[in-house]
């Protein structure tokens, strides 16, 4: 495969538009089926699940970008619990999480989204995170900016914890370790910050932390495919995505730390208890 330095601006247009239009298509599935009864399946756990809409979306998503870019690869969440790997490499690479969010679809709760990214070269160039219900389409694309609707967005100017609205989640484990890392984070932020908010998709909390909504996300246990689509997002956005331990981002660690500012992120890093569950 051709390196990024190969790529024109037009193959990089063509391909934000391709996959645009196929996540708007998707995005009405969605819409269709939210207030519906739905065939839930469960994976790792009795709260980790799955939907036939998930499914249907992803094979949508792959079918429709592989008949445009034939030689694209694809790391998706369904497809990845059905057996494939999760390996990226150097080649063009569509990482997809069909619904982000889950739980909130299956209880008809307005707060869950297609995340989508390209990378190449292990560098992510597209950002696509749409929550139809609400009609939030966020899109990034490498040195273009950050968007909400077709409006520039951008993180905010909070540098201090004690301003700072952060984002966080419980997660679909429920490994006693990991839960025990949660609870302490929880009781250790809440005296620190100007509030925690836990919303159900990491997609989006990393969209909201991008659009200056929230300053500040991290989760431990999630995929590359909760995130791929958000680092773009933050980075055109002028935000930080780290390890929360600090250091740089290791994407298959299943860490994540986002902020509006380097200052605020080492904040944070100095609060959090750690937890480090099984990569990918």
């Amino acid at each position: 495969m051709p390196p990024l330095e190969n790529f024109s601006e037009g193959n990089i247009d063509e391909f934000y538009d391709t996959v645009l239009k196929l996540v708007k298509s998707c995005g009405k599935l969605i819409n269709d089926k939210i207030s519906k009864a739905k065939a839930i399946e469960l994976k790792s756990s009795d709260i980790d699940l799955v939907t036939e809409t998930d499914q249907q979306v992803e094979k949508l998503l792959i079918e429709g970008l592989t008949s445009q870019f034939p030689d694209h690869k694809f790391i998706g969440e369904e497809s990845v619990a059905d057996g494939a790997q999760c390996v990226l490499t150097d080649a063009p690479t569509w990482i997809i999480d069909p619904i982000d969010g889950t739980m909130n679809f299956v209880h008809s709760f307005p707060h869950s989204c297609i995340s989508i990214a390209l990378f190449i070269d292990q560098v992510p160039v597209i950002g696509v995170i749409y929550n139809p219900m609400l009609s939030q389409m966020f899109t990034a694309r490498k040195g273009k900016g950050a968007f909400l609707n077709g409006k520039k967005i951008s993180v905010s100017d909070k540098t201090n914890l004690s301003q700072a609205l952060i984002m966080m989640e419980f997660g679909t484990s429920r490994d006693a370790d990991k839960m025990k890392a949660v609870m302490e984070n929880q009781q250790n932020l809440m005296p620190s910050v100007h509030g925690l908010r836990a919303l159900g998709s990491a997609a989006l909390d990393i969209a909201m932390v991008a659009c200056g909504a929230a300053d500040a996300y991290f989760e431990y246990g999630i995929h590359i495919w909760d995130i791929a689509a958000g680092e773009i997002l933050i980075e055109e956005a002028g935000g930080v995505v780290m390890d929360p331990a600090g250091g740089e981002i290791d994407r298959m660690s299943r860490r994540v730390l986002v902020a509006s500012s380097r200052q605020l992120a080492e904040q944070l890093v100095g609060k959090l208890a750690q937890f480090y569950p099984p990569r990918d």
